[in-house]
């Protein structure tokens, strides 16, 4: 597989990573099964797809834990990425930046992670009540207490619909900030062909200071792949029930992005799939853009690594530029 790299310490990955939340986190709970998830992160690790994206508010911690049984065998074949700085409680999500917890955080995701040292800690999200700086001083005496090799941020902004400019006024604000302190090797943020705002300013950003960028959601939460069905609903805890472009009369209304990337797939040969010409456009976007579809089984993960092959056209890319923006409910 390609490979590309993150950031000035010239971290390399595979070009196509694995997000493993879906295994355990934010999708329907009674298809995550561990066996099951535990076979798609080796054959992504087969395939070339190193970079594993996990987080400890997953689970909470199950993500994590599943990871690290990957990584007991395979540390080798592995760039492993997780996140710090948000608690799951029984109904609520709130951010924790203060300095002492993120260095216990580290400690117990490398217990649960069954390794010695993180390739990438990336802050979830800046707590309101700590200055950045803080929280951000204190991933960096990480990476010199030789804990983590580099440091990342998730980038906030809105999700679907009507989007005005400057969505990531935000945290280019806190990227400058925290570069003060320590580098920034990675953010990471959505990007997809129905979410193409960090195009604006976020990506350029990344890319004018070799900023490695992790585009979140790659695949729009499963829909451009095509296998979804309009009005076929999700489990209560599946965060696409709450999701405002997948109500049955937003999937009908996107639809023709995924006809879109069916055409286009089709001009490449009949293996070729809508998702993967997704993941082959975002991986056009630049040579430090990195997708990190989420996966739960070999054959997607398998799927998903392929799309590196695929060189989409002036053309196919023209096409995806026309495609109509994606709708959601209160459009």
């Amino acid at each position: 597989m390609e490979r590309r790299t993150i950031g000035a310490g010239a971290l390399e990955v595979g070009a196509v990573g694995l997000g493993c939340m879906p295994m355990s986190w934010g999708y329907s709970g009674s298809r995550q099964r561990g066996d099951e998830s535990l076979r798609a992160v080796h054959r992504a690790l087969d395939e070339g797809s190193s970079l594993l994206d996990t987080a400890d508010m997953y689970g909470p911690f199950t993500n994590e834990l599943l990871v690290g049984r990957v990584l007991k065998e395979r540390r080798g074949d592995a760039f492993v990425s997780t996140k710090v700085g948000l608690l799951v409680g029984d109904q609520h999500i709130v951010a924790n930046g203060r300095p002492g917890y993120v260095r216990r955080a580290c400690d117990a995701s490398l217990r649960r992670l069954q390794t010695d040292v993180i390739d990438l800690y990336q802050l979830h999200r800046a707590d309101p009540e700590v200055p950045v700086e803080e929280t951000w001083g204190a991933m960096a005496e990480l990476v010199r207490a030789g804990k983590v090799r580099a440091l990342g941020l998730c980038a906030v902004g809105a999700r679907g619909g009507r989007r005005s400019g400057g969505l990531y006024d935000g945290t280019i604000r806190q990227l400058r900030r925290i570069q003060q302190v320590f580098p920034v090797s990675a953010v990471e943020a959505e990007l997809s062909v129905w979410s193409p705002e960090a195009l604006e300013t976020l990506v350029p950003w990344c890319a004018s200071r070799g900023v490695g960028f992790l585009a979140a959601m790659p695949l729009g939460n499963g829909f451009l792949t095509g296998t979804l069905t309009p009005g076929q609903g999700f489990e209560p805890d599946d965060m696409r029930a709450r999701h405002p472009r997948f109500t049955a009369e937003m999937m009908a209304a996107n639809q023709p992005i995924v006809v879109g990337l069916r055409r286009i797939a089709a001009r490449h040969g009949a293996a070729v799939t809508a998702a993967q010409v997704a993941l082959a456009w975002v991986l056009a976007q630049g040579p430090g853009v990195i997708p990190v579809p989420g996966a739960k089984r070999q054959r997607w993960v398998a799927e998903n690594a392929a799309a590196c092959g695929l060189r989409l056209t002036a053309r196919d890319m023209a096409e995806v530029g026309e495609l109509p923006a994606a709708r959601g409910s209160w459009d």
